[in-house]
């Protein structure tokens, strides 16, 4: 990873995007490049006043990333619709990792579809980490989530190119379905019989899930698998909680015969509510690079 931009709307929500983004940098000796982008579509006075003093606040931090953290940063103030202006940034400056702030909770939690957070996320091709959790050091847990298809082979090897879970714990999670259970005469199962079915199950997910990792020749990663009971992010989400995952890697979509579990509305979800931070790889990430080198 060698080029980290910063998307930023210089609020205080924004202040652990800028401290993540500079660990990063500072861990991969990395450049960080921050964006500001100021809605164009208002009155002309209104923009100039808002890129005026978005400039000057652009210029005190990158003094400060650049003096106290010792990180080569850049800054620039885009005029723009907010997602639009940050997908035109990336496309320019084609960083390995754009990292973004959380966005509001409370306000956007039933509209979260369509912020400029979910339609970043969209537009861009790099991946794109959500800070939501306040960072105090490197990643200590990283996991990885895959649904075995070919797209998330390569949300895996992108996560494992970027090197992201350096020096970190790396876990695999594997959600996977029990559709016996699910249907309409399943009361009928005995005890006994729907325990060996589960049983089975889970040992069929976890050999499936050893292939996909042999075959990825991935190495000193733990596997993790977990029967889907209630929807794929409350299972993602809960598996992340109770292994103290701080950051978790999702893909955006998927099309795989289990493909309810890995859509863009799972993606969706897991940024809504996570407490971790989240790393979202979208499904237009074919950089060389990276994937050359997993």
């Amino acid at each position: 990873m060698k080029k980290i931009m910063l998307a930023t709307d210089l609020s205080e929500r924004s202040d652990r995007a800028l401290r993540r983004a500079t660990l990063l940098a500072q861990q991969f000796d990395a450049s960080l490049s921050i964006v500001h982008v100021v809605d164009d579509d208002q009155p002309q006075r209104i923009v100039d006043n808002e890129r005026n003093m978005a400039s000057v606040l652009l210029r005190e931090l990158q003094l400060t990333v650049k003096n106290v953290d010792g990180v080569i940063c850049e800054s620039r103030v885009v005029l723009s619709d907010p997602f639009a202006g940050i997908a035109q940034a990336a496309e320019e400056e084609m960083p390995d990792l754009l990292v973004i702030g959380p966005h509001r909770r409370q306000a956007l939690r039933d509209v979260f579809v369509g912020t400029t957070a979910e339609r970043t996320i969209r537009s861009v091709t790099c991946p794109v980490l959500m800070v939501n959790a306040p960072p105090v050091a490197p990643y200590g847990h990283v996991m990885i989530t895959t649904d075995l298809s070919e797209g998330s082979e390569r949300v895996v090897k992108t996560g494992v190119a970027l090197e992201i879970a350096r020096g970190a714990r790396a876990s695999l999670l594997h959600v996977f379905d029990a559709p016996a259970v699910h249907l309409a005469m399943s009361y009928t199962m005995r005890t006994k019989e729907r325990q060996t079915y589960l049983d089975d199950q889970r040992k069929a997910a976890a050999r499936s899930l050893a292939d996909f990792v042999n075959r990825l020749e991935l190495r000193s990663i733990r596997q993790k698998v977990r029967q889907l009971q209630h929807s794929a992010a409350d299972e993602i989400l809960m598996a992340a909680r109770e292994e103290t995952a701080d950051l978790v890697i999702i893909g955006t979509h998927s099309r795989s015969g289990v493909a309810k579990l890995f859509l863009g509305s799972v993606a969706e979800n897991v940024l809504r509510s996570a407490e971790c931070d989240v790393l979202v790889v979208p499904p237009t990430y074919t950089r060389r690079e990276a994937i050359s080198q997993a």
